[in-house]
């Protein structure tokens, strides 16, 4: 059995995701943010230690699709 946690977004946020997953294969802002986060750790496995300019890539890359402010 797997052991979860929560993490906490803005509500406007969470709106905003809502509203993108529709038509797509997520089903719940939680699958969003399960695939995210484990896209982002599974590269950091492969590549060691990310380095700030990968960081800021991602990061850009989330607030291009607008789940960063």
């Amino acid at each position: 059995m797997t052991d979860y946690t929560t993490v906490s977004i803005p509500k406007d946020l969470a709106d905003r995701v809502e509203e993108t997953i529709e038509g797509t294969s997520f089903s719940s802002t939680s699958d969003l943010v399960r695939f995210l986060l484990r896209s982002i750790v599974v590269q950091h496995q492969r590549e060691g230690e990310l380095t700030e300019a990968q960081f800021a890539e991602i990061t850009e890359q989330l607030q291009d699709l607008g789940y960063l402010e």
